[in-house]
């Protein structure tokens, strides 16, 4: 399995890491390990903004809940 099937899987920490270490080796890296970290950017972002669409979808539905709620006190 590669790096980006193991993707969803990761801790958000350990995906921001991961992330910072490929911009890194994208500037500075032997051109083996440009090449990966370009290789992984695409699924790395995408995993990114998925979690980041969740999480705000998560906030978003909390909010109604809390007016809801707050409508019938």
């Amino acid at each position: 399995m590669d790096l980006a099937a193991k993707l969803p899987q990761m801790e958000d920490t350990a995906l921001a890491v991961l992330r910072e270490n490929a911009e890194r080796l994208e500037q500075t890296g032997t051109s083996a390990q440009r090449a990966a970290a370009a290789a992984l950017m695409p699924a790395l972002e995408a995993e990114l903004e998925n979690r980041r669409a969740a999480k705000l979808a998560a906030a978003k539905t909390k909010r109604a809940a809390t007016k809801r709620s707050t409508k019938k006190a």
